[in-house]
């Protein structure tokens, strides 16, 4: 058994198959799993990297029937039963497979205009968090350094470009940043003047959230002092600002600092199988599956989580319910019982939080919100976290945060700066 990818889907997916008598291998590109959600926070300084990644090899320690492999899978010989991985060393190695889990998760879209990439990065990993907490808070220190009025406004003025969790939990954040955790800690910059604008060519903030929800969403966030700019559309952006065009004409907002939360897509893998498969794809090159999340034709080949065409939502309840689907019908053909009912996704609602004792939280018909929201918010991703110790340090960097003032994880090194600054990041293949 092979399983590709490490995320919410690959993790619980190996986790069912632990005592399943077979031989598993998990294919990875890093060597820890990803706890995506939390990932805005170690961008805005409230979280460590560790706290929302923990080691692969850590967390599958006694698995004995599971053998862990650093690379990026770049392509499956489908008649050979075998995935091509590319080490970190650059050299190729064949690993053959009777049975496929596909969970590679989803790579960030500029839909198109990956020149963007340069001055708006996204995030989606822990490269991308690190890389915008330098910038967040190098634009407040450059704020207080600037004696120009206009380019001292550039520094403070932050945009974001998608208005989906992401976009929404980072606006809140940083405005939580500038009114309050940096409140009186720069002597010449008027942190009150910064301004947060969250743009999205959508109607709505959240859109897959109900309705209700996106207007409390909204609401909160123009309390914060978010500028929130719907039925608008990013044209272009370079290094000091943003173009942006409505139906009523095209405008341009200066700004140094400038997050890409719009859009994602599958990886070049999900091309790759689909040529090799003969499967067909969406417009975001997903892969369309059976309803048994195996790719039509291929019954040993599942793809699960963001990389399946499955018209339910890109978040992680759908990866960790698809990872132990696949898993269980694998286990049953082994033992002699196939799995013959299809796939189905409990639902388990939507949680966005805006700023400290305000979320929103969808949980079947019930909406939830403010501090209800907010608290059932911190309960279930403190569950879903990963490792005893992951979850307490977290626990007790929430308490200096939300109730005090403080942000921990303010450091940019001179090293990340001069990496940022000379060096181009491998794109996995």
């Amino acid at each position: 058994m092979v399983v590709v990818g490490a995320g919410f889907g690959g993790l619980f997916a190996t986790k069912t198959l632990r005592r399943a008598p077979a031989s598993v291998t998990l294919i990875n590109g890093t060597t820890y799993h990803l706890f995506e959600p939390l990932l805005y926070q170690v961008a805005t300084g409230i979280l460590s990297e560790g706290e929302v990644a923990l080691p692969i090899r850590e967390i599958f320690r006694g698995h004995d029937n599971l053998d862990i492999k650093l690379g990026w899978v770049t392509d499956v010989d489908v008649a050979e039963k075998a995935v091509l991985v590319s080490a970190p060393d650059g050299r190729e190695r064949r690993v053959p497979y009777d049975s496929l889990i596909v969970a590679a998760g989803a790579s960030n879209s500029y839909f198109g205009n990956d020149g963007f990439a340069e001055h708006a990065p996204s995030l989606k990993n822990i490269d991308d968090a690190l890389e915008l907490r330098s910038r967040i808070f190098h634009a407040f220190e450059m704020a207080e350094l600037e004696e120009d009025p206009a380019a001292r406004q550039r520094w403070l003025t932050f945009i974001l470009i998608g208005a989906g969790p992401t976009g929404v939990e980072m606006a809140g954040q940083i405005a939580e940043l500038a009114h309050r955790a940096l409140k009186g800690q720069y002597r010449h910059a008027d942190l009150a003047k910064t301004r947060i604008i969250l743009v999205d060519a959508a109607d709505r903030v959240l859109p897959a959230f109900d309705p209700p929800m996106s207007r409390d969403a909204l609401r909160q966030l123009s309390t914060m002092g978010v500028d929130v700019r719907l039925n608008t559309r990013v044209v272009d952006v370079d290094a000091e600002g943003v173009k942006m065009e409505t139906a009523d004409g095209t405008e341009r907002v200066e700004g140094y600092t400038k997050i890409w939360a719009a859009g994602v897509a599958a990886p070049a893998l999900g091309q790759r199988l689909a040529a090799a498969t003969g499967a067909e794809t969406d417009r975001a090159s997903r892969i369309r599956v059976n309803p048994d999340l195996t790719i039509p034709g291929h019954p040993e080949i599942f793809v699960v989580g963001d990389m399946a065409a499955s018209n339910l939502p890109g978040v992680a309840q759908v990866a960790m319910q698809g990872g132990r689907y696949a898993a269980r019908v694998i286990k049953g053909r082994l033992a002699g019982r196939p799995l013959t009912k299809p796939f189905r996704y409990f639902d388990k609602g939507n949680m966005a939080t805006i700023s400290r004792f305000s979320a929103v939280a969808n949980v079947g018909r019930l909406h939830f919100r403010g501090v209800l929201g907010w608290l059932m918010w911190l309960a279930v991703h403190l569950f879903y976290l990963i490792g005893f110790k992951n979850k307490v340090t977290t626990l007790m960097h929430w308490v200096v945060s939300f109730l005090g003032r403080g942000r921990p994880q303010r450091v940019a090194t001179t090293q990340q700066i001069n990496a940022r600054n000379a060096l181009t990041r491998p794109t996995p293949p």
